[in-house]
């Protein structure tokens, strides 16, 4: 995930929320987390365009970031 992150920087943000915070509850709960790691690409307005739950793949989150950006 580090090395995605670095690659794609400009391009998305990638924020890591702890499960075990209020806040990171209240984030699970909103987008239906029930496994850890999940990881879920969101766009601008929220809604989730990828959501997978395991070990990422990371060549599937970087056409899932790419295709975002390609449609703005």
């Amino acid at each position: 995930m580090d090395g995605l992150e670095r690659e794609l920087a400009g391009q998305a943000d990638v924020i890591r929320i702890d499960l075990l915070s209020d806040l990171g509850r209240t984030i699970a709960g909103a987008y239906g987390v029930r496994a850890v790691p999940t990881t879920l690409v969101v766009d601008g307005m929220g809604q989730v365009a990828l959501y997978t739950a395991g070990i990422p793949n990371a060549s599937q989150l970087r056409e899932a970031v790419l295709s975002l950006n390609a449609g703005q």
